[in-house]
């Protein structure tokens, strides 16, 4: 018998007798719209450190396309919206959490553009758009199709403008230091300066989702998942993780690296067609390419096996090349890059992970189960989009939380000692094996197993031989002791691949984007959460 395997708390051995170390009043960890949401409502008299994986100018916000979703026109409501974003969640939105963000977003995009974001405008009106699941026009877009970009630069401007806040750039968030079931901040690694401790009375988890874990991602390369394994790690809750967003339609050209096509696209009229040249949405959902993301996921992946093509294709040569370029100039940039032009050509597109709907549990003012651990953003589960997320709710998300986290970080602080209580914290060594691994080859296996068996369609035995590869991988790989991020990372993909596939195996029913084939229907008595803790016991 296999002897069991116990998570262990940390990714590598360390004191903090022996290693540089740093203090401040609250860390942020992440540089997306929540993270740096976070850092500007935090007050100018705090000390604050954001630590990002990489360049403060990259990250997943920054491939936003679509836009930010409120309640603007004369003919729309607050209401409205969240009754939208309530029947998009399938039954498992926290109302209160929905009301909040929907009241709220109004007031934060105000403060957006106070902080010098243009959002685009037509005859001196917001060029609002529509996008799945929303009854009305409410998606407010930036330069056409660079909205995330625009928010982003604005809003790291204003950080880098900040004289309290310090900002370390390829730093990478190694684990979250606990003691006596609190947080005081985390272990870090730079390449120049090796590990660190970067010791926080507040800690602010921004690191964005796992798309990463899937072969067919619209994520960038950073996203893997650390923030939920770390979090994990440190004794915080999880929830839903079985609900993975996959987004519609990826611009698929084999061979090259995938990239978005926002439903944005759609919501102007695109229409989606089979290798026959037939629209098929029509035949799926009444609201066709609008109905929600899982529906058009699942609708193209029927296609493509019932033609034994690929992919499907976007169809936007009604559009004309002058709308398409002034709309969209990102992508038709990228179309044409592989010699297509939308006006004429038909555009091949498939789907992809895209979202993390669930992670780490918090309440409505973004704290986790672990004292002085507060979470924001996509690595946070809020309970807002429940089963479901209703298309650009996301960096609306990122925006309302990250300022409660900052709010809640600061209330807190006005009850703890002024000076940072420095204590011994140490990870003991793990008798590490520094084995020759192919990193690459492991990571490449899991992205195909987790694409082809946690996917868009799922079935218990798939489902079952995932689990089981994953389990292997995680005996060959998590007793091991790296020295560099692709080691970590891939310890960390394999955590929450593992989790999420758990999560998905459990919940016997289909509901939102979680779609089982053995059960194809929503069961009442599924109207639940998921939540998996560390409770200290064997893992694997």
């Amino acid at each position: 018998m296999r002897k069991p395997l116990r998570l262990r708390r940390y990714l590598v051995h360390f004191s903090s007798y022996n290693i540089p170390q740093v203090f401040t009043d609250v860390l942020v960890i992440g540089s997306g719209v929540a993270g740096l949401s976070a850092v500007l409502a935090l007050p100018e008299d705090l000390s604050v450190l954001l630590i990002t994986k990489g360049d403060l100018s990259n990250g997943s916000t920054a491939e936003a396309q679509g836009g930010v979703a409120a309640a603007l026109a004369p003919d729309d409501s607050p209401e409205d919206h969240f009754a939208d974003t309530v029947e998009a969640g399938c039954g498992l939105c926290d109302e209160e959490a929905v009301r909040l963000v929907t009241e709220d977003a109004p007031e934060r995009i105000r403060e957006l553009i106070g902080r010098g974001v243009m959002f685009d405008r037509e005859e001196g009106d917001y060029a609002l758009t529509r996008e799945g699941g929303h009854r009305r026009r409410r998606i407010l877009h930036a330069n056409g199709d660079a909205t995330g970009r625009v928010m982003h630069d604005a809003l790291a401007e204003r950080v880098r403008e900040r004289p309290n806040v310090q900002v370390f750039e390829r730093t990478f968030a190694l684990d979250l230091l606990t003691l006596d079931s609190g947080c005081h901040g985390a272990l870090t690694w730079q390449a120049t300066h090796g590990v660190m401790m970067a010791r926080a009375k507040q800690t602010i988890l921004a690191t964005g989702g796992c798309g990463r874990v899937y072969r067919e991602t619209t994520n960038p390369e950073s996203v893997t998942g650390d923030g939920i394994a770390m979090a994990f790690r440190a004794g915080a809750s999880l929830q839903d993780l079985e609900f993975i967003q996959f987004h519609p339609t990826i611009l698929y050209v084999a061979g090259a690296s995938r990239a978005l096509i926002s439903e944005a696209v759609r919501g102007e009229g695109g229409v989606l067609r089979n290798r026959e040249g037939e629209r098929f949405m029509p035949g799926y959902h009444p609201d066709a390419e609008l109905a929600p993301r899982d529906i058009v996921s699942r609708s193209i992946v029927e296609e493509m096996k019932r033609t034994d093509h690929p992919h499907v294709y976007l169809d936007v040569t009604s559009m004309g090349a002058e709308r398409m370029e002034s709309r969209f100039p990102t992508i038709t940039a990228l179309c044409r890059r592989f010699e297509l032009e939308p006006s004429e050509d038909l555009i091949p597109v498939r789907p992809a992970a895209h979202y993390m709907i669930g992670g780490v549990r918090t309440d409505l003012r973004g704290r986790t189960d672990v004292e002085n651990l507060l979470a924001c953003g996509e690595v946070a589960c809020t309970g807002l989009h429940g089963a479901n997320r209703l298309g650009s709710n996301s960096l609306l998300e990122g925006l309302v939380f990250g300022r409660r986290c900052a709010r809640t970080a600061a209330e807190n602080l006005r009850t703890m000692p002024e000076a940072l209580s420095v204590h011994a914290l140490q990870g003991l060594p793990q008798e590490p094996a520094y084995g020759n691994l192919n990193l690459t080859d492991v990571e490449n296996s899991l992205k195909s197993v987790m694409w082809r068996d946690v996917g868009v369609e799922r079935e218990g035995e798939g489902l079952d031989e995932a689990l089981e590869m994953i389990t292997f991988w995680c005996r060959y790989v998590m007793d091991k002791e790296f020295r560099e991020p692709q080691g970590w990372q891939l310890q960390n993909m394999l955590v929450v691949s593992r989790l999420i596939a758990m999560s998905a195996r459990q919940r016997e029913e289909s509901r939102g984007v979680h779609f089982r084939s053995d059960f194809p229907e929503a069961d009442p008595g599924w109207q639940r959460h998921i939540v998996i803790s560390d409770t200290g016991q064997d893992w694997l």
